[in-house]
C-alpha cells in the first residue's frame, strides 16, 4: 500500500502532546509521526521518543578503511615495484605511517560527511504535508501512515483539538 499523510495544527503545546498521545494510543508507532514547529522547543518537550542516532559508528569507520587503504597503497607499491638500496628493508614504515595516516583522516572525513547525510534522512524521497502556518507559529504533528489507516490518524489529530481542518498531504 501507499503511504500517505496527514497533518494537524496546533496552537498550544499541550494539546500537540495531547495529539501525540492519542496517536500512541490509536497503536502508532513512533517513526510513523513527528512534530513540525518552527519555534526551538527542548527534546521531549511533547512527550515524543529521544532520537537515537548512530554518527559515531561512520568516521571509526571511514578510518578503519583509510587505514586499510593507505597500508595496501604503500605496501603493495613497494612490493610490486622494489627498490633495495644499500641493505634496506623493501617496506619501510615511516613513509609508510605518512600515508596511513592521511588516508586514516581522509576516510574518517568522507564517511563523516556521509554519515550526516543518511542520519538527517536526506534526500527525503517523501515529502509529506505541510503548511506555511507552521512558520508563523502553528505546531504541526504529520502521520504517515499506510493509506488504510489515515482516517485513525486523521481522528486522533482532531481528538487532541486541531485549529482547523487536516491537511491531506495528497490533495
Amino acid at each position: 500500500m501507499a503511504k500517505r499523510s496527514v497533518l494537524g495544527l496546533y496552537t498550544e503545546e499541550d494539546a500537540a502532546a495531547d495529539a501525540l498521545d492519542n496517536l500512541r494510543d490509536a497503536g502508532f508507532e513512533e517513526n510513523e509521526y513527528e512534530i513540525l514547529t518552527g519555534t526551538p522547543y527542548p527534546e521531549g518537550t511533547f512527550g515524543e521518543a529521544e532520537p537515537h542516532h548512530n554518527l559515531y559508528r561512520w568516521p571509526l569507520i571511514g578510518a578503519a578503511c583509510g587505514f586499510t587503504g593507505g597500508l595496501i597503497i604503500t605496501a603493495g607499491t613497494q612490493m610490486a615495484y622494489p627498490l633495495i638500496t644499500g641493505g634496506k628493508p623493501i617496506l619501510s614504515i615511516p613513509p609508510m605511517a605518512i600515508i596511513m595516516y592521511e588516508g586514516t583522516m581522509l576516510g574518517a572525513i568522507i564517511f563523516t560527511i556521509i554519515g550526516i547525510i543518511f542520519e538527517s534522512r536526506l534526500p527525503r524521497l517523501f515529502m509529506g504535508a505541510y503548511s506555511e502556518k507552521i512558520t508563523e507559529g502553528h505546531i504541526g504533528v504529520t502521520v504517515t501512515t499506510e493509506e488504510g489507516r489515515t482516517g485513525d490518524a486523521e481522528e486522533a489529530l482532531k481528538k487532541a483539538g486541531t485549529t482547523e481542518d487536516i491537511i491531506r498531504g495528497w490533495e
